[in-house]
């Protein structure tokens, strides 16, 4: 059911013959009659500037919808939203399903590589030092061992001379 539309000065409905009622731009609906009795570019009902739309059916649909019941607004952008919604759902759905397909993807080769990873350690020798040889440029070089040679043997820091309480 379409919103019954009235003058807002005289307060008289469309009758035949009809008379054409105008939208003000500040939102009032005057008939043409009273329309003719007010000052040109002013509102009749709140006096402030404003513009006039003829009404009928060319009018746009932007402004015809504000003469619709709530009722068929209601139906019509109901069944627009249920579309919209469903749309995008269907979309969200696609985008979960691709990062859910990438996520078991990347725990796969997390797994693979953890495997890997216990596997060389477990094929890795015990970690063993090897002493740096003296070569003949570096004669009054030392090597300094690492504590698990200092451990074992604690003549290594020793040079091969023997010293003066030795001798």
């Amino acid at each position: 059911m379409a919103v019954p539309v009235f003058c807002n000065s005289c307060l008289c409905e469309p009758r035949s013959p009809t008379p054409r009622f105008h939208l003000t731009s500040c939102g009032h609906v005057l008939c043409e009659i009273c329309l003719q009795k007010g000052k040109k570019d002013e509102c009749l009902v709140c006096r402030a500037p404003c513009r006039t739309l003829v009404l009928s059916k060319q009018t746009s649909p932007d402004i015809q919808i504000l003469f619709m019941g709530i009722d068929v607004l209601c139906k019509k952008y109901s069944k627009e939203i249920s579309q919209v919604s469903e749309f995008q759902e269907k979309h969200r759905k696609n985008l979960l399903t691709y990062y859910k397909q990438k996520i078991a993807k990347l725990e796969e080769s997390l797994k693979k590589v953890t495997q890997q990873i216990q596997q060389i350690q477990c094929m890795k020798p015990p970690e063993k030092t090897t002493p740096i040889p003296f070569s003949s440029t570096s004669r009054n070089s030392f090597s300094i061992p690492s504590r698990k040679q200092n451990l074992y043997s604690s003549s290594s820091l020793h040079s091969s001379r023997p010293s003066t309480s030795e001798t």
